[in-house]
Parts: structure tokens; C-alpha cells; sequence
């Protein structure tokens, strides 16, 4: 059985960037009504080819019909560069709008859909990443009746994301141990990667924490300390909750073994945030920041801080005290 990478796909497009450079493997695809005015198209590529960052366009083709007319463009850069990102934008904002005619040009092809899906998910991320956190913010103040804590496990969940960001920038953009993690060279990452592992992460590390909390929770329920409520909360769940990390680390390194690089691009975002998140942030950070903020933890509007005293806990075994 032969490999992805004997497939007749990889072979043209490593035929096409060696032979004539990379922007051959992913031309732009220029369409227009071609109309009544057939002379004005030619005058159109001859602009195109004009351009700079253009290594060649085709002759306009026109439909039988007449109606409609398409020439291709090749860029001297590949489809992961920014200057094709600019020249994407500089035929559509410079060259097109001013080529004679009056007709309207549309940039399609690989490239100009790479472009325009980058950027429209750039757009909307911001108001995802609000839509997320804004909800499970909801949940966990009806779950744990506490605004503190809810806010908590927003930031810390938020560290974790951006921890896996910050390695996929490093590892995929800046090119560290890039070879080594199957990335053969410097690459942007694709485009999709950061909003598909967004909520996922986010969902893994909020199940952590609900976990973790709602223990906690019963502990102070019952002892009304919240020191003893955190640490025998994290007696009680930091086993599970590695054990859980563990197996979904495992998974998500796997992807490291096959040849899509997104796919290679999303398993080690994830496979980072759910170690960060099962380590430094539910084994470090989260006790250490309640503890620091004592009973404000389980603060809550309209609900008086708890001020009991209860009587120790004589159980056998067990410490009441760390």
C-alpha cells in the first residue's frame, strides 16, 4: 500500500513548485461576465500580468455562450506567504478596479479562498471566544452559586488556551523542534486550527474544574474551612483527573504520527492545554488561589458570607488540618 505521500496529488504539486516555483501548485482563478466587450479582457490580463508578484497569466477563456470569461494568474510566492496574501488584496483594491471595461473581476482559486477563510474567522473569533466564556460563566454560577469562582475558572481556563497557542506559534510558525514534532519547515498555522480547539479545550478543562469544585464545594458545605475544603477536595479528585489527562494527552499526541500537518497542527495544541491544565493549573494554581481568597470564594449576591463554626472532624484516618 502506498503512502499519502506517493499519491499522485503530492507528486504534481512538488512537480509544479520545483519546476516553475510555488505559486504554479495554487494559481489565482480570475472570473467576469465577459459581455459584449470581448477586447476589454485582454487588456485585463495583460494588467494582471502587469502586476507585481505575478509570474504569468493565461489568455482570457470565454464561454460558449459568451457570457462568461476566466484567465489564470500565478503568483511568484506559495500559498502560505503573505506576499500572496497582498497580492490577493492588491489585485482586488488596485489593479482590477481600475482595468478597463467597467467589468467586475472576481478573485477565486486555492489561494483567494485560504485568504478570505483566514480572515473570516479572524473576525469572529473574538466574539466565540466572549459567546463561550459569557455562558460557562453562567453555568458555573448556577452550578457552584459563586461569582468568584466562576471567574476563576474562566481566567484559569484561559491560561491553558493560550499556553496552547503560544507552543503552536513556536513550534509551527517559528519553526522550534519542528522536524522533531513532524513539521518539516516553518508554516503558518491553518486557519481553522485555532477555532476548532478553542472550545474543546474549553470544554475539557471546564469538565476539570467542575469536577474538582463541586468536591470542594461538599467539603466546605460540611466544614465551613475552605482550606481543609481545597485540600481535601484535591485528595479526593487529582487522581482522576491526571489519570483523565493522561489518556486524552496520549490521544491527542497521536496525531502527530499521521501526514495532514492541521491535523498535526490541532492534536498538539490540545495534547499542551490539557497537560498545562492538568498540572500547573489544577494542581497549582487553582488551590493556591483559593486559598488565597479564603471565604470570598463562595461569594455570591444577595448571600451573606458563611461565618459557622463547626465541630472537628473526628474521623479516623483523616486530618482536619494541613
Amino acid at each position: 500500500m502506498s503512502s499519502p505521500r506517493d499519491r499522485s496529488s503530492y507528486t504534481s504539486y512538488k512537480i509544479l513548485s520545483e519546476g516553475f516555483g510555488p505559486g504554479y501548485a495554487a494559481p489565482l482563478i480570475l472570473a467576469t461576465e465577459a459581455g459584449p466587450h470581448h477586447s476589454d479582457l485582454r487588456a485585463v490580463a495583460e494588467a494582471v500580468a502587469g502586476t507585481e508578484g505575478i509570474a504569468y497569466a493565461t489568455p482570457p477563456q470565454v464561454s460558449e455562450d459568451g457570457q462568461a470569461a476566466l484567465l489564470m494568474a500565478f503568483p511568484r510566492t506559495g500559498y502560505q506567504d503573505k506576499a500572496t496574501a497582498d497580492l490577493v488584496h492588491r489585485l482586488r483594491d488596485d489593479v482590477l478596479p481600475k482595468a478597463p471595461g467597467g467589468a467586475a473581476v472576481h478573485v477565486g482559486g486555492p489561494n483567494a479562498v485560504t485568504i478570505d477563510t483566514a480572515e473570516d474567522i479572524g473576525s469572529r473569533l473574538p466574539l466565540m471566544i466572549a459567546v463561550v466564556i459569557a455562558l460557562s460563566l453562567v453555568l458555573l454560577i448556577a452550578l457552584v452559586r459563586s461569582v468568584t469562582i466562576a471567574l476563576q475558572a474562566a481566567v484559569m481556563n484561559l491560561l491553558a488556551i493560550g499556553a496552547a497557542y503560544g507552543v503552536l506559534v513556536a513550534v509551527v510558525q517559528w519553526g522550534w523542534l519542528g522536524p522533531a514534532l513532524g513539521f518539516p519547515t516553518a508554516m503558518p498555522v491553518t486557519t481553522w486550527v485555532p477555532m476548532m480547539i478553542f472550545p474543546v479545550l474549553f470544554g475539557l478543562s471546564m469538565d476539570y474544574e467542575v469536577f474538582l469544585i463541586s468536591r470542594v464545594r461538599e467539603e466546605y458545605e460540611r466544614t465551613g474551612d475552605t482550606r481543609t475544603a481545597v485540600a481535601r477536595g484535591m485528595a479526593r479528585t487529582a487522581k482522576v483527573i491526571t489519570a483523565a489527562a493522561a489518556i486524552m494527552v496520549a490521544v491527542f499526541t497521536t496525531s502527530l504520527l499521521g501526514p495532514d500537518v492541521a491535523v498535526k497542527q490541532g492534536g498538539l495544541g490540545m495534547a499542551v492545554a490539557v497537560l498545562v491544565d492538568a498540572t500547573v493549573i489544577r494542581l497549582i494554581l487553582v488551590p493556591a488561589v483559593m486559598e488565597l481568597c479564603g471565604d470570598t470564594n463562595w461569594w455570591m449576591p444577595g448571600r451573606r458570607t458563611r461565618r459557622t463554626t463547626t465541630a472537628p472532624d473526628t474521623r479516623v484516618g483523616e486530618e482536619t488540618r494541613v
